[in-house]
């Protein structure tokens, strides 16, 4: 085994793999951007469009696998993981079996490996390695997560491996998988499989699910949300799945940046779990999401976006290979991006909800116990493209806005938020970024200046001083009025021309969120309370 580094500082870094149990060929070990395109380049793992950025596709998975991750079923998890529909069990012995099987592949062959961290607090954060057998996906590894210094990469000891082989493929009956690929996380062992599948979010939220594992043991609380801290120290959070509009609306010109999508809450504030942003960036476009747009040049990875063959510019709004489409880039690379990506504890929270039957009012005020109420709901409208098999927007409830990426049980998680919320006397507003006018299909989606300007009231200040009208059914408080924002829309019920379709469509989602809460246990009758309302 030789690798492409000088071998007198690699010496630790060798007797590591060999301890890990593999044999490559050669080892690239964190090379530079340059290094890495040139590389993908010569393997025809993709292109370089005319912006600089790398063009790649992922093939038939475009898109997450939640049927096909599995968390590995052993003394350390059997009473700690909320076993279900999302917590896959995998028995410890298939794991071994498939871990000796992709040894053996890697054998005599080309790898790369990341080593850097998960997390940006140096007292919270936790050591990871990356290992790939495609130059382009270590690229997007070191662009996503936190990159060492060069003492740090020397003396580095990775608490958490994840290996990532494209090539390497499962066979259901005989390694015990849905089909053939797959993402097993074993716990115990601290080591993450992930094979048959290119597209790159699987590395980045197999991390995020270990790090919402460790963190609650240690008293910080793990979330699934974007941060960004105005010119005061004022920091906030924004909450939300894939395509509620996490990175485009904490990504403000006015603001900083702390980070688009997962963050711990301690006792001295909130820090970033990455180095980068995973943009979506289907329909993307200068005028309404000026940063993300100048962040995709040299060094960025781009997923499964249409490039023209003639021009090599991407073409954003062509859906054609899925609607999923990614730009993966670092931190860096969004103008006043704050370095740490620290901050101190937020003074606001701004739930998102892509509501897909447009019931919901664009923005709304919520209690401490309305709060732990819809961080347990977590309902959206799961949106195209982000997972196989989704091909228009459904609506679903995901518990703290992240089931798939929550190993523990909600209540755990839920009873952190709470305790946060009334330490740090931070106020909490519901956002829907879906619908209005009518259902999908029927409706529009409220647009993004709408959403940026309700953002802006929040955070500034301006909605504490206008009125408020109770929503008996859904148990909320609008506001009557909203700086920039045409106050019509702010009652949803007024954008609907059909008053009637209206009120089935509220009582239609408002007993779905009665319905799903009934599955929560040892819940107080307060938090309980916080929810919708049926006569």
């Amino acid at each position: 085994m030789t690798d492409s580094q000088d071998t007198s500082k690699t010496t630790k870094f060798n007797s590591q793999l060999v301890e890990f149990g593999i044999n490559p060929s050669v080892v690239h070990r964190n090379l530079p951007v340059k290094d890495l395109v040139e590389i993908a380049i010569k393997k025809n793992e993709g292109i370089v469009t005319s912006t600089g950025s790398f063009s790649v596709k992922t093939g038939k998975y475009t898109g997450r696998s939640p049927d096909d991750r599995y968390i590995v079923y052993d003394d350390e998890t059997h009473e700690n993981v909320d076993w279900g529909k999302i917590n896959h069990q995998f028995p410890t012995g298939k794991f071994d079996k498939i871990f000796d099987k992709m040894k053996k592949f890697v054998d005599g062959k080309e790898l790369f490996v990341f080593d850097g961290f998960a997390g940006a607090d140096p007292g919270s954060r936790m050591s990871i390695r990356i290992i790939n057998d495609h130059a382009w996906q270590s690229l997007f590894a070191r662009q996503l997560f936190v990159r060492p210094s060069k003492a740090e990469l020397e003396s580095h000891e990775p608490q958490f491996t994840v290996m990532c082989l494209n090539d390497f493929e499962a066979i259901p009956k005989v390694d015990g998988t849905n089909s053939n690929i797959f993402i097993l996380i074993n716990l115990s062992k601290k080591l993450v499989l992930i094979g048959g599948t290119s597209y790159a979010g699987e590395i980045k939220k197999s991390i995020f699910s270990v790090m919402n594992y460790i963190l609650p043991s240690k008293g910080i609380f793990p979330m699934h949300c974007s941060a960004n801290i105005g010119k005061n120290g004022d920091a906030a959070l924004f909450f939300g799945l894939s395509g509620t509009g996490k990175t485009a609306l904490s990504a403000d010109p006015n603001r900083m940046l702390i980070g688009d999508d997962e963050h711990g809450w301690s006792d001295k504030g909130i820090f970033n779990f990455e180095g980068g942003c995973y943009a979506k960036c289907i329909n993307l476009s200068e005028e309404a999401e000026p940063q993300i747009w100048n962040a995709i040049k040299s060094g960025a990875v781009l997923e499964n976006v249409v490039i023209d063959k003639q021009s090599m510019k991407p073409d954003f709004d062509d859906n054609t290979l899925t609607e999923n489409t990614r730009a993966a880039y670092p931190l860096d690379y969004i103008p006043g991006a704050i370095f740490p990506s620290v901050g101190g504890h937020p003074k606001v929270i701004l739930f998102l909800t892509a509501d897909a039957l447009g019931v919901l009012p664009p923005i709304s005020k919520l209690t401490k116990e309305g709060a732990m109420f819809h961080f347990m709901s977590g309902y959206t409208s799961k949106l195209a493209g982000t997972e196989r098999g989704i091909k228009e927007p459904k609506a679903v409830f995901s518990e703290c806005f992240a089931a798939p990426f929550m190993p523990r049980l909600a209540s755990v998680y839920a009873k952190m938020l709470g305790e946060k919320i009334k330490n740090h006397s931070t106020v909490v507003y519901l956002i829907n970024t879906g619908w209005s006018s009518g259902g999908y299909g029927v409706g529009k989606r409220i647009k993004i200046k709408y959403s940026r300007a309700m953002v802006t009231a929040a955070l500034t200040g301006a909605l504490d001083i206008v009125k408020f009208q109770h929503n008996d059914l859904f148990n909320l408080d609008i506001p009557t009025e909203c700086p920039d924002v045409p106050p019509e829309i702010l009652d949803p019920k007024n954008t609907w021309v059909d008053k009637d379709s209206y009120d089935l469509s509220a009582k239609k989602l408002a007993q779905m969120f009665l319905d799903n809460f009934r599955k929560f246990n040892n819940v107080s009758e307060e938090i309980r309370k916080a929810g919708p309302t049926l006569s």
